[in-house]
C-alpha cells in the first residue's frame, strides 16, 4: 500500500527541518493526503504559518536538533499529545562552503554537530519507541554529495557520506526490530539553502518535485532513494573511478582564489 492508501487521519508524520525547503514540501504533501503531520525547526513563526495552511493536519513543535533533550520531549510530547508516530523524517540541516586557505576547523566541528550529531539525537528520540512497538517507518536526508569529496563541499560532503554510513549500520539491526530505515541522496534542489550557491547546479529541481520523489521512494521501502536520476548517474560513476581519474575529474572544479 502507498503512503496516500494508507492514510485514514490516523497516521501521524514528525518531521524536522520542516520551516522550510524539502521538510516544509514534504509536510505539505503528507497533511494534503490525509496524514497528521508535527513540524518542527528552530523557527516558531514559520512552523506556525505551515501549520497555518493546513489547520488540523498539520501540528507545530519548534525545537532546536541539537539538543538532544528537547528531541526526546517533544517526541513524548508529540506522542502523548497526537499519537504514536509512524513516519519520521530528518530534514534538518545546515551547509557551509570550505577552501583550503580559509579551512576553518570550527566550521568543521559546527557543522558535525548540527548534520550529524543533531540527526543522531533525532534517531535517539524515535528508535526506541518504534522498537518497543515493532513498528516505524524512518528516513534520513543525506545528499549525493555524501558519495566524493568535491573542491569546496568537503565538510558538508562529510557530514553527509557521516550519515549514509550510520544509515548502512543501522538498516539490517532496526529491520530485525520490524522498523524501517532509508535514507534519501537528493542532487541540487532549488531551496533557501542552494540559493546561496554562487555556481552552476546541474539538473537542478523543483521543491514539488523533490517532495514527489520523496514520496514515491518511501512508498518503495528500498534502502536509497536518490534523484534526479541524471544526478545520480553522474554521481556514482565519479565515485566509482579510480582516484586518478576522479581527481582529474574535480582538478577542473576549482575555482581561482584571490
Amino acid at each position: 500500500m502507498t503512503l496516500a492508501e494508507t492514510a485514514t487521519g490516523t497516521k501521524l508524520a514528525w518531521i524536522t527541518g520542516a520551516s522550510s525547503g524539502i521538510g516544509r514540501a514534504v509536510a505539505l504533501k503528507l497533511a494534503d493526503q490525509g496524514w497528521r503531520v508535527a513540524v518542527s525547526a528552530r523557527s516558531v513563526e514559520k512552523l506556525e504559518a505551515l501549520a497555518a495552511e493546513r489547520p488540523g493536519f498539520i501540528h507545530a513543535y519548534p525545537l532546536d536538533i541539537t539538543d538532544g533533550q528537547a528531541l526526546r520531549d517533544a517526541v513524548q510530547d508529540i506522542e502523548l499529545s497526537i499519537g504514536p508516530i509512524d513516519l519520521a523524517l530528518f530534514s534538518a540541516g545546515g551547509y557551509v562552503r570550505e577552501s583550503a586557505r580559509g579551512f576553518d576547523a570550527d566550521k568543521l566541528a559546527e557543522l558535525f554537530n548540527l548534520n550529524v550529531a543533531g540527526t543522531g539525537h533525532a534517531l535517539q528520540a524515535v528508535m526506541a519507541p518504534m522498537i518497543a512497538r515493532r513498528r516505524g517507518h524512518v528516513a534520513v536526508i543525506a545528499s549525493v554529495a555524501g558519495y566524493i569529496g568535491l573542491p569546496g563541499g568537503g565538510i558538508y560532503g562529510a557530514t553527509k557520506s557521516a550519515l549514509i554510513t550510520l544509515c548502512e549500520a543501522l538498516r539490517p539491526q532496526l529491520e530485525r526490530e520490524g522498523v524501517v530505515l532509508q535514507v534519501i541522496n537528493p542532487g541540487f534542489v532549488d531551496t533557501p539553502m542552494t540559493k546561496t550557491n554562487d555556481f552552476p547546479m546541474p539538473f537542478l529541481i523543483r521543491e514539488d518535485e523533490a517532495a514527489e520523489a520523496i514520496l514515491k521512494g518511501l512508498d518503495s521501502k528500498r534502502f536509497e532513494i536518490v534523484f534526479p536520476w541524471k544526478m545520480k548517474v553522474a554521481m556514482k560513476l565519479l565515485a566509482a573511478m579510480p582516484y586518478a581519474f576522479s581527481l582529474a575529474v574535480t582538478r577542473r572544479m576549482l575555482r581561482k582564489e584571490g
